[in-house]
């Protein structure tokens, strides 16, 4: 059973100390800042308790540079679902790398990733595109190897879910891609 209390736990045995960043549920809408004066640790808040908006959050904390960990949401812009068509492209493009991870971490925890175009009411979008685009991702991070504290969650999600360590392209099936 995946619970998201142990996504924290690891995350925490892994970046509290290091990189001093929790990682907390939230409610609506996912959200990190970074410490302020009234806060010491950077917070990485995920959506209502749900196990995959913590690896997806994650995912967005573990490939942002030490620059964008010190903006809020890591400076990026976010338009609401309700997206324009040219908003909607911008939007998939800038996540192409946080579902790759995404996919990487839901491997590692024996959980089942989907893709997430995050626009329910605004106008269609291509996602056979989008989701080819995030399997090229995959293919890289193997091939290439990932950011150092990508590859030291997903040791940890690893070992607690009794996970393969080794990173391999075999598991990952773009025809099986939700």
């Amino acid at each position: 059973m995946h619970q998201y209390e142990d996504l924290i736990a690891l995350f925490h045995d892994c970046f509290l100390e290091k990189h001093n960043t929790q990682l907390i549920r939230g409610t609506d809408e996912p959200l990190y800042l970074p410490a302020d004066k009234e806060n010491p640790h950077n917070r990485l808040f995920f959506a209502h308790g749900f196990y995959a908006s913590a690896l997806h959050e994650c995912a967005h904390w573990l490939i942002a540079g030490e620059e964008r960990r010190k903006q809020v949401d890591f400076g990026y812009w976010y338009v609401p679902d309700g997206r324009s068509p040219s908003e909607q492209q911008l939007f998939q493009a800038a996540e192409i790398k946080p579902q790759a991870m995404e996919w990487i971490l839901s491997a590692a925890a024996k959980f089942p990733f989907r893709v997430s175009i995050d626009n329910l009411t605004g106008s269609k979008s291509e996602t056979d595109s989008f989701k080819l685009c995030i399997y090229e991702q995959v293919k890289t991070y193997c091939a290439k190897g990932l950011p150092a504290r990508a590859e030291i969650f997903r040791a940890a999600l690893c070992n607690f879910y009794h996970s393969p360590l080794t990173l391999q392209m075999e598991d990952f099936n773009l025809a099986l891609l939700q």
